[in-house]
């Protein structure tokens, strides 16, 4: 026999094929698959999140640039209020409107009152807490949801993981049962195991760029509270606080 026909005969090896796609998923334990559910819902929940905030935060830095235009033309500090200028969803106009009101409480007294001409430092004391108290219920609006990135960000790989190692053992559990350490018999179920870890990844990277792009903005739009508060507070003082 030569060696040709010899060759042909033996066969030559193939490479065991590793399954993909649904194949996979067939492969994969129970507790795999229920991991890479949950991590298909922190994916959806968080890819919301971020459209979500990312729409939020340009909407509010938008009307901050038109409020503030609007603010520096005015000539007195609360003509705005009295003009009863509407600008929902606007931070600045938040903190703005709750210091108007108060204000305009003290300097009233009451509803049909007409306005003083100052009010006194105590006066202005709890006016100036009413508007660092509007300053950190904006802040907490911005920031409302990015809790659930910073926990995409930081357990999903985790969950993936867990995944990965959980497979990975009941794969060889499976190869010491049967007594098989091939190649062929390993293949499957590691890939299997994998998949959970790649599945975690996938979540967790794109949750890591959103929420540092969200914590950046999130970061302008506190100093841009804080700045305009303190502008806001001076104003205030410098119209209708009373010498003393």
């Amino acid at each position: 026999m030569t060696v040709p026909i010899l060759l042909a005969a033996v066969g030559t090896p193939r490479p065991p094929t590793v399954p993909g796609g649904f194949s996979i998923w067939k492969q994969a334990t129970p507790e795999a698959q229920v991991i890479i559910v949950i991590l298909i819902f922190f994916s959806i929940a968080a890819w919301t999140v971020m459209a979500f905030k990312t729409v939020q935060m340009r909407r509010a830095r938008k009307l901050n640039l038109y409020f503030q235009a609007e603010f520096k033309q005015q000539k007195s500090v609360l003509e705005m209020f009295d003009r009863r200028i509407q600008a929902e969803g606007c931070p600045l106009f938040a903190v703005y409107q709750a210091g108007s009101i108060a204000l305009d409480t003290r300097l009233k007294g009451s509803a049909e009152a007409a306005r003083k001409s100052s009010v006194s430092l105590k006066s202005m004391e709890h006016v100036k807490r009413l508007i660092e108290n509007a300053v950190a219920q904006e802040s907490l609006k911005l920031e409302s949801g990015l809790i659930l990135l910073a926990i995409a960000v930081s357990g999903a790989p985790f969950l993936g993981l867990l995944g990965t190692v959980w497979g990975v053992m009941d794969t060889f559990a499976g190869i010491a049962r049967a007594g098989s350490a091939s190649m062929s018999a390993m293949a499957p179920g590691v890939a299997a195991a994998l998949v959970t870890t790649v599945a975690g990844l996938l979540v967790a990277i794109p949750s890591m760029f959103g929420y540092n792009w969200l914590v950046h903005n999130l970061r302008v739009r506190s100093v841009e509270l804080d700045n305009f508060a303190q502008e806001l507070v001076s104003k205030m003082e410098t119209e209708y606080l009373q010498d003393e």
